[in-house]
């Protein structure tokens, strides 16, 4: 070090950026790092890359293994539907062949009573099974993509 007329310490100069060293007189960056500390970062960064892609991979089978298990529900409700309707539908007609046989005005009255009081009955019978049905097919839908949230919280949360 150079000393100044006072008796004090000169500070050092400082190196000039050149064409041939243009980082002169900047610090040694931080980031720098031997090969093998670059390469072992490469090597993670390439490791969590492939985690990721997996993960990813593994979500879109999730997604693919939900719609197929909602799609199968959607169907067998459809048929519940379409099999109650078909029962109320044939309830109907027995009851209208059953009313051209009446003999009186308070048969007629009774027969339309028992089919309008049998169908409110199995309307919230079947109500409720196919609100049931619907729960059921709404978490049976959702568990591959819970199980993803899940593993992905597993996974990528013990990181942060």
């Amino acid at each position: 070090m150079a000393m100044k007329k006072n008796g004090t310490a000169a500070p050092e100069a400082a190196e000039t950026a050149t064409p041939t060293n243009p980082m002169a007189g900047f610090a040694k960056a931080p980031f720098v790092k031997t090969p093998a500390e670059f390469k072992a970062n490469m090597e993670k960064a390439m490791k969590s890359a492939e985690e990721f892609l997996s993960f990813g991979q593994g979500n879109v089978e999730a997604m693919v293994k939900s719609g197929q298990i909602w799609a199968a529900g959607v169907q067998d409700i459809g048929k519940a539907v379409a099999a109650n309707a078909q029962a109320q539908i044939d309830a109907t007609v027995a009851t209208i062949k059953a009313l051209t046989a009446v003999k009186s005005l308070k048969e007629a009255v009774d027969l339309q009573a028992a089919l309008a009081r049998s169908s409110v009955e199995k309307a919230v019978a079947e109500t409720g099974k196919l609100t049931d049905a619907s729960l059921k097919l709404a978490e049976q839908t959702m568990a591959p993509i819970a199980a993803r949230v899940t593993l992905g919280g597993e996974k990528f949360g013990r990181a942060a």
